[in-house]
């Protein structure tokens, strides 16, 4: 994992980065790998309130490593071990499809902060975070049907849920590149901003700053919403509420706002 992500914890804001930076931190067996072991130390990971998650050099992730297409066939989009894609490896998901959807499984909440370009596996694994922040000028791309493929990084299930069903179509479809701006307009982006990074951490900080309880039971909440009725989805919160209230994190709140101080939330 170290040549490829690197994991630094501060303040209860982890910073995960994409390293391959010569590549365009581009997908090879050796990224999947290192972005799947990221996933698993940060689940087990304590202290942790949030995570930023970005790319060193030119991009966020120029997709699949062209150098992995001739490993496809035994392996499976180049990720080591994975010969039948249709095998469950992580609960609903497979190894390839994990690198994004472990962003939406992970307790706390994930900000992508994207530059540059976030193309095929690489707009997927970004759709896993809860909030993108993106430079107006990064570029975006369902590219997989340039090499005559379907996007498998989880990018169908995400993509639902952020944008119109034909907009979904049109660039899954095309493949065709668009800009931040439009990406954000799409609702594939949540901000456009000149330094992703430093409003990602500036919001990462903030909800760092937050009880922990609330902020874990607001995700479970959200990632709840997207795929049950009404009924379950209030049962949903209800049975989250009822956890907090009067729970050590959830009074500390209220004391630390009627005592104009800031919050000590244990972990």
């Amino acid at each position: 994992m170290k040549d490829r992500v690197s994991i630094d914890l501060k303040d209860g804001v982890a910073d995960v980065r994409l390293i391959r930076a010569d590549k365009m931190n581009a997908l090879d067996p050796a990224m999947f790998e290192g972005i799947l072991e990221a996933g698993a130390q940060l689940s087990a990971m304590e202290g942790l309130r949030c995570v930023v998650l970005s790319g060193e050099g030119r991009g966020f992730c120029a997709g699949l490593d062209m150098g992995s297409f001739a490993a496809m066939k035994e392996k499976g989009d180049g990720v080591p071990g994975v010969r039948d894609l249709t095998t469950r490896t992580h609960g609903i998901a497979n190894r390839p499809q994990q690198c994004a959807w472990q962003w939406r499984t992970l307790p706390v909440p994930v900000i992508a902060a994207v530059h540059g370009v976030a193309l095929g596996g690489g707009f997927q694994i970004m759709l896993g975070a809860d909030m993108r922040y993106a430079t107006a000028d990064a570029r975006f791309s369902v590219m997989e049907i340039k090499w005559g493929l379907v996007p498998d990084l989880a990018g169908s299930q995400l993509m639902r849920h952020l944008a119109r069903e034909d907009v979904v179509r049109e660039l899954t479809y095309t493949g065709r590149v668009f800009d931040g701006e439009e990406a954000q307009r799409l609702g594939f982006v949540t901000r456009v901003v000149a330094d992703p990074r430093a409003a990602a951490f500036e919001t990462a900080r903030e909800i760092a700053g937050k009880s922990p309880d609330a902020i874990r039971a607001a995700k479970r909440i959200l990632n709840g919403a997207v795929a049950v009725d009404a009924a379950t989805g209030l049962m949903a919160e209800s049975v989250e509420q009822q956890k907090l209230i009067g729970s050590p994190n959830q009074l500390e709140a209220v004391m630390s706002n009627l005592q104009k101080r800031a919050a000590n939330y244990k972990d």
